[in-house]
């Protein structure tokens, strides 16, 4: 399928028998009009009553209507489409889950609206698909459900702080359960779940297990790592390490709120690979070819018609 806004085109395969379709006519096309070897093989005056007769006609007026036809069909046969707007039955196939640290790790206040911001960015390169907002620190919490309206989250973003989460302590294992959660009771097909973290609270095999389980059920797991967090440089660099390792196991992409970049193309790539590959990627779209294809045939027509004499 390829895309282009609200138009697409469901089997642009097709288009390929253009060229061959072209270069099949530039090698048979006639010399010296629609008879062509045929003045070499028929009688001359059974040739010349037909043409008095009307029943031979120029070349161009024989292969222009049939070339026309042949244009037309091919281009209906490669699925010209429009975009359904009704699409609601759809809307639970694929959604983007921001998981974000709330710990003390983070909610420092450079920290957090770096956090904020990433969080954000990844609410733009979301696409189409539904988003969410789950935070945590000593425990874990639904901030904004699964939503084609992604309104309210940025205002809300922009408004967390220390206080936001009353559990102190960090465990990103109970975030990640609760999006396991929210992923398979919104019956989500595939989900990109974006672990927003300072690296705390990784020590055990719980946290890996999980990311592995959700990657498992056709999820992904991208983290984006908040630097700074650490006592010191070399501490900062083991909770990195270990959050890329979460990603490693979640199927997913490592970044940092310094660099997202890899991260955020990749959730922008998610969109079209989705509906390319999906088995119901035309469901939303009205094929209009059988409608060209009975446009096709109206060029065919001009081939019946009949001289008045």
């Amino acid at each position: 399928m390829m895309v282009f806004a609200g138009f697409a085109l469901l089997r642009p395969w097709w288009l390929l028998v253009l060229p061959a379709l072209g270069l099949f006519f530039y090698l048979t096309k006639p010399g010296g009009g629609a008879l062509t070897g045929w003045a070499r093989a028929a009688d001359e005056s059974l040739l010349a009553a037909m043409a008095a007769r009307g029943g031979v006609s120029g070349g161009k007026e024989v292969f222009l209507p049939a070339i026309l036809a042949l244009v037309v069909g091919i281009f209906a046969l490669s699925g010209p489409a429009l975009r359904v707007h009704d699409q609601h039955s759809l809307r639970n196939l694929d959604a983007t889950l921001i998981v974000m640290d709330l710990s003390t790790d983070v909610t420092d206040s450079a920290r957090l609206r770096a956090a904020a911001t990433v969080a954000s960015e990844v609410i733009d390169h979301a696409g189409t698909r539904q988003t969410g907002l789950v935070l945590y620190a000593g425990d874990a919490y639904l901030a904004s459900a699964l939503s084609d309206d992604r309104s309210g989250i940025d205002p809300l973003l922009f408004a967390l702080d220390s206080q936001t989460v009353p559990d102190a302590g960090v465990r990103p294992d109970r975030a990640l359960k609760l999006a396991q959660k929210l992923l398979s009771e919104a019956h989500i097909l595939r989900g990109d779940i974006v672990l927003i973290s300072g690296g705390g609270g990784l020590n055990g095999d719980g946290t890996r297990q999980l990311a592995a389980a959700l990657h498992a059920s056709g999820h992904r797991l991208d983290t984006i790592f908040v630097s700074g967090a650490g006592i010191d440089r070399s501490d900062d660099t083991l909770r990195a390490a270990a959050l890329a390792s979460i990603a490693g196991a979640g199927g997913g992409l490592a970044a940092t709120v310094a660099a997202p970049e890899n991260v955020l193309e990749a959730l922008s790539n998610q969109v079209a690979l989705n509906l390319e590959n999906s088995a119901i990627s035309g469901l939303g779209w009205l094929d209009l070819g059988r409608f060209l294809l009975a446009v096709a045939a109206i060029p065919l027509l001009l081939g019946f018609r009949r001289a008045i004499s």
